[in-house]
């Protein structure tokens, strides 16, 4: 009988040794799985530190910058409220007679504003009425591709600028019968503006020319231009002295007189639309009160 007791006691002994130690073991395991958790924990945490002081740091020298230049700008201030002080005390001892001047220049410079304001009222006035006088002597003309007809605007001055190949013979300063018809579409434009006056010029190319009763080229560009100003008038009817005949010789040109093509380019008739200036004189005179 002891000798069972004896045994039992040295088996429950055993056992529990064997359960003490898998048990310590167990808690080891999870007291070093708690120990690397608290260790990442606190890297991640010393990281976090160092990179927002880094961005303290970063952000130190940014508002160190801007103390430096608001010390730099800070002199430029002071003097700059220092002379609109001098000024402000300059100001308050101006005589009346000083302050009504100031007040006349100031008046002065508003005329002046409605004066430019009346000129460029004038100018758009002038620009429009422009463009449709030219898209009336297209649509008149028809033909907008052909190389003998010329219509622009330039500088505000509205130019009708037709070959000589369709309006006279070589050396001639009789008008065809085909140049008739345009210059008849042209005068109906024209007579629908009864304000407008114009004038009439001949160019040349520099080829000498002499024959007859035309002694050059500055003879034969006046011919050409007062025989279109005869038709004008006598043929469809626009009053003479709404128009001027002028002749330019060779002198004006739109083209090289080296070639062929740049001779023939500049021996043309232009028809120049005069710019109506009493509208802009009128804007000079001085308004009554």
């Amino acid at each position: 009988m002891k000798r069972i007791f004896y045994f039992s006691m040295c088996s429950s002994i055993i056992l529990f040794s064997c359960v003490s130690n898998k048990k310590f073991s167990t808690m080891q395991q999870q007291a070093q799985a708690r120990y690397d958790s608290l260790y990442a924990r606190s890297q991640n945490d010393l990281k976090g530190c160092k990179d927002e002081n880094a961005d303290l740091t970063r952000q130190k020298l940014i508002l160190q910058g801007q103390v430096d230049n608001l010390g730099r700008e800070l002199p430029i201030v002071k003097e700059n409220n220092t002379q609109l002080l001098k000024q402000l005390e300059s100001l308050s001892v101006i005589s009346s007679s000083q302050a009504e001047s100031i007040k006349k220049s100031l008046d002065n410079i508003g005329a002046k504003d409605i004066y430019i304001q009346d000129l460029q009222s004038a100018i758009a006035h002038r620009d429009s009425l422009n463009l449709a006088l030219v898209m009336n002597l297209k649509g008149v003309i028809g033909d907008l591709n052909d190389p003998d007809i010329n219509i622009k605007i330039e500088k505000g001055v509205v130019y009708i600028d037709v070959s000589d190949r369709l309006l006279f013979n070589s050396g001639s300063y009789v008008v065809r019968d085909k140049a008739k018809e345009v210059l008849g579409k042209v005068a109906l434009v024209l007579k629908n503006q009864p304000d407008i006056e114009f004038m009439v010029e001949g160019h040349t190319d520099s080829v000498r020319y002499s024959q007859g009763v035309l002694l050059d080229n500055w003879d034969l560009s006046v011919k050409r231009a007062t025989s279109v100003v005869r038709i004008l008038q006598y043929q469809y009817n626009i009053p003479p002295e709404r128009m001027t005949a002028a002749g330019r010789s060779e002198y004006i040109t739109v083209a090289s007189n080296d070639t062929p093509e740049g001779r023939a380019a500049n021996r043309r008739t232009r028809i120049v639309i005069l710019p109506q200036l009493d509208q802009f004189f009128k804007l000079l005179e001085p308004k009554k009160e």
